[in-house]
Order: C-alpha cells, then structure tokens, then sequence
C-alpha cells in the first residue's frame, strides 16, 4: 500500500513536472506540440476504425491548412501511426505525443 502512495506522489510530480516545463516553451512550440498530438490522435482513430493508408492519405490532401508546414508533417505523422503497431486509444496517443514533444522542444533549448 505504501509503494502505491509513493508512485502516485511520484506520477503527480511527473506530469506537474511537465505541465510546469510547457509553460516555459514559446508559444508557437505549444501550438505545433498541440497540433501534433491531435493530428496523431486523429490517424490513430482513422487506423483503429479500419480506414486504409491511401484513404487515410487522400483525406489529408483534401484538408485545408493555415501553415505551408502542415500538410507534409501531418503526412508524415499519420504514415508513423500506420507504421506503428499501437493499438492504443487515441486519447493516450494524444498525450502521449504532446508529452514527448513537450520533452523534444525543452531539450533542444
């Protein structure tokens, strides 16, 4: 029961931890961390409902982006998530990506 209580206080540290470090990233770093994960949640959803690559890719190219960057990057995250073999929730995806983009972007300062 102890051993609970303390990965629990050390889990809540962690992700404080995180929530703490993403106030320090740039705005714009929040904003692609954030528009990542939700494209990868996406593809993961997409994945797991059964819709081909080529369907995934082709609704892709149907979308309207604000940025010239977005388009290749949500190609390239969605290919990464029908490479994976993942069959999590895209909830945890979702996270999951932002986390390590979080981490990503804070040490690369």
């Amino acid at each position: 029961m102890r051993k609970m209580g303390i990965m629990l206080i050390a889990c809540s540290l962690a992700g404080g931890a995180v929530s703490v470090q993403a106030r320090e990233l740039r705005e714009n770093d929040r904003y692609m961390c954030s528009w990542g994960a939700g494209t990868a949640a996406r593809a993961q959803e997409l994945k797991l409902s059964g819709v081909s690559r080529y369907a995934a890719r082709q609704k892709i190219q149907s979308y309207k982006f604000n940025k010239s960057w977005m388009r290749m990057m949500a190609m390239g995250i969605t290919e990464q998530t029908y490479d994976s073999r993942s069959r999590l929730k895209p909830a945890v995806i979702r996270q999951g990506f932002y986390q390590d983009c979080v981490r990503y972007k804070l040490t690369r300062k």
